[in-house]
């Protein structure tokens, strides 16, 4: 019993001690702590003095650099107000020396307006006192002075003149002559064919009579239904179809031709006879559209337009044939075409349809070139290609390819052989020179000669100078260009001599 109780007893004095030794401990731990937290606090509180302690060196340092900068901004304002304020008293300075200038111009200038004032003044009390002693005005004077040099000058400005044209000339010339040359060797066509007349031979002399048939009702049936004039004369086995359109003349031509050889002719057999030579002529002429095209290596045209051009098979000009004019114009406007660099395939269509509007002239009113135009918009063509057409006669072309077609034109309807004339247009035309060149002040006489292509013009040496002469000239081939119209070129001579006779008796 004791010894329970003793042990309860050493137990709660063992809890006891455990505590109070416990407790100790405890306390000196904390102690422990406490110390090694303010040592802490305390190296704390020191480096936290160091840093702001540097911090603040830092900060006077940095104050001192920002009063260092201050400084030298301040210095260098200063400086830059002082060279502003230097140049603001130099630009003062010298607005002021501009100012001083501007105010000396203006005096001068105002005294340079009155002198020229005085000098007009004077100028004009002169004109004034030379009109009075010269019984003339200055355009008068002028007139009379610049006559006067001219006159003394003539024959300077005449032999410069001269000179310079020749050598122009001659220039031009040989370049012109090597391009035309060229391309006409290379083309060569056929001479001037018939005009307005077609001959149509006979077996015999009795034939005359059973064409004109019955009191003329044979041939009186042929002329209506062909629109021509069958003329029978005196000439031995032969009766001539005269009529302006080729066409109708062939037609009528190839009738009697059906007629003659079959020698029934009486009025139905006429009509079947035409009739059948319509249709003829219809496919050469086609044929002929067709070939002239294949000739020149065009395609693409419409068969309609081609019929239409193989009309001109039919057509003359002064006696050339008209297609064949316009295949050998194509040809040469293409060989033209590839010296110069222009578009030939323009150049040879255009060259071939230039004359399209010949083809129907004879039935539209109007030129060949304007029926041409209207034929070629009906058709669709090309601008490039209708501007050659219209315009292959006047004066100055539009386009290259126009001028190109103009000249091709005018070769071939002046070459050798190509045309040929009515001695009634070629006796008109000869007058027609004489008449333009008579009627200039101071002409003499005026003829024209090889078959003209020359007119020469004798003036009155008295009443036309040589530099007169050399613009009479002048005046004399415009006006021949601007109202004849003729193939090739016509040279115009204007002659000057002054005869001095006197007698020793």
């Amino acid at each position: 019993m004791l010894y329970p109780i003793l042990i309860g007893v050493a137990a709660v004095v063992g809890i006891a001690l455990g505590y109070f030794v416990r407790k100790k401990i405890a306390q000196v731990e904390a102690d422990s702590l406490e110390s090694k937290m303010q040592a802490k606090l305390e190296e704390t509180n020191s480096k936290s003095r160091e840093v702001l302690l540097k911090a603040k060196d830092k900060a006077l340092e940095i104050i001192d650099e920002a009063k260092k900068e201050e400084q030298t901004r301040r210095r260098e304002i200063q400086s830059q107000q002082s060279r502003v304020e230097n140049r603001e008293s130099l630009f003062d300075k010298k607005l002021l020396e501009l100012e001083s200038k501007q105010s000396k111009l203006q005096e001068k200038a105002t005294q340079i307006e009155q002198i020229k004032d005085k000098i007009k003044q004077i100028q004009q009390e002169q004109l004034d006192k030379l009109q009075k002693v010269a019984a003339m005005n200055k355009e008068e004077a002028q007139a009379v002075l610049l006559k006067n040099v001219e006159r003394d000058m003539e024959e300077t400005l005449m032999s410069r003149r001269k000179k310079l044209e020749n050598e122009s000339e001659s220039t031009f010339e040989k370049i012109a002559q090597e391009k035309i040359v060229n391309a006409v060797q290379r083309c060569a066509t056929s001479h001037a064919a018939e005009i307005t007349t077609t001959v149509v031979d006979l077996p015999s002399e009795e034939m005359k009579g059973r064409i004109i048939g019955r009191e003329g009702r044979n041939i009186r049936a042929i002329e209506q239904q062909t629109g021509v004039e069958i003329i029978v004369d005196d000439t031995p086995q032969a009766i001539t179809v005269s009529g302006f359109s080729p066409i109708r003349r062939h037609v009528a031509k190839r009738a009697l031709e059906k007629l003659i050889l079959d020698g029934r002719i009486h009025p139905a057999k006429i009509e079947d006879a035409i009739a059948e030579a319509k249709k003829e002529i219809a496919v050469e002429i086609r044929k002929a559209g067709e070939d002239a095209a294949y000739e020149l290596g065009i395609a693409g045209l419409d068969p309609k337009l081609v019929q239409i051009v193989g009309r001109l098979k039919y057509r003359t000009s002064y006696g050339q044939n008209v297609l064949r004019h316009s295949v050998e114009v194509a040809n040469l406007a293409a060989l033209l075409a590839t010296d110069l660099g222009a578009n030939v395939t323009v150049a040879k269509k255009a060259g071939f349809l230039h004359d399209i509007g010949k083809a129907v002239d004879h039935e539209i009113q109007g030129t060949h070139p304007e029926i041409g135009r209207d034929i070629a918009k009906k058709f669709g063509l090309s601008e490039e290609l209708i501007a050659p057409i219209l315009e292959h006669h006047e004066d100055h072309p539009s386009t290259i390819e126009a001028i190109i077609v103009k000249v091709a034109d005018a070769i071939s309807g002046a070459r050798p052989g190509a045309r040929k004339d009515t001695y009634e247009r070629y006796l008109q035309r000869l007058e027609e020179l004489e008449n333009i060149a008579k009627r200039n002040e101071g002409v003499d006489k005026s003829y024209a000669i090889q078959a003209g292509r020359e007119v020469r013009v004798f003036v009155e040496p008295a009443k036309v100078s040589d530099i007169e002469a050399q613009k009479m000239a002048e005046k004399i081939a415009k006006d021949i260009e601007s109202e004849l119209k003729y193939p090739g070129e016509i040279r115009v001579t204007i002659i000057r001599e002054n005869r001095i006779v006197e007698y020793a008796r």
